[in-house]
C-alpha cells in the first residue's frame, strides 16, 4: 500500500533551522518533493530530488537556504531548512512523482501521484 509520510515540523524563531524528513513507501519513485501551503496562499513548490543523476531542483525563495537530500533505496528524503524567515510559515508537503515527464514537471503539483498530509513549520519570534 502507497503511503507517504512527513516528520519534523514544528516552531523556530527566525534565522534558526529545522529538517524536515519524508518517507515513502509502496513503490519506487523516479522524483520526490516538497511544497508548501500558507494560510490563504496556493501551493507552492518548495524543492525536490530526481533520482537519475541526483539532480535538486528548488524555488528562487528557498535557494542558498534550503537543501534537499535523500536515500534513493529507502524512497526517504529530507528537507534541511537554514536562516528561517515568518514567511517560511505554512503546511510542508512531501510528494512523490512515479515518472518523470521532463524537467518542467517537478516543479508542478499536478505531476505528483502521492502526498503525504503535510506537517506544519511556523517562523515566529
Amino acid at each position: 500500500q502507497m503511503q507517504v509520510v512527513e516528520s519534523g515540523g514544528g516552531s523556530m524563531q527566525p534565522g534558526g533551522s529545522l529538517r524536515l524528513s519524508c518517507e515513502a513507501s509502496g513503490q519506487t519513485f523516479s522524483t520526490m518533493g516538497w511544497f508548501r501551503q500558507a494560510p490563504g496562499k496556493e501551493r507552492e513548490f518548495v524543492a525536490a530530488i530526481r533520482w537519475s543523476g541526483v539532480r535538486t531542483y528548488y524555488a528562487d525563495s528557498v535557494k542558498g537556504r534550503f537543501a534537499i537530500t535523500g536515500d534513493n533505496a529507502k524512497n526517504t528524503v529530507y528537507l534541511q531548512m537554514n536562516s528561517l524567515k515568518p514567511e517560511d510559515t505554512a503546511v510542508y508537503y512531501c510528494a512523490a512523482d512515479l515518472s518523470y515527464s521532463g524537467s518542467a514537471s517537478v516543479y508542478q503539483d499536478r505531476f505528483y501521484d502521492y502526498w503525504g498530509r503535510g506537517t506544519q513549520v511556523t517562523v515566529s519570534s
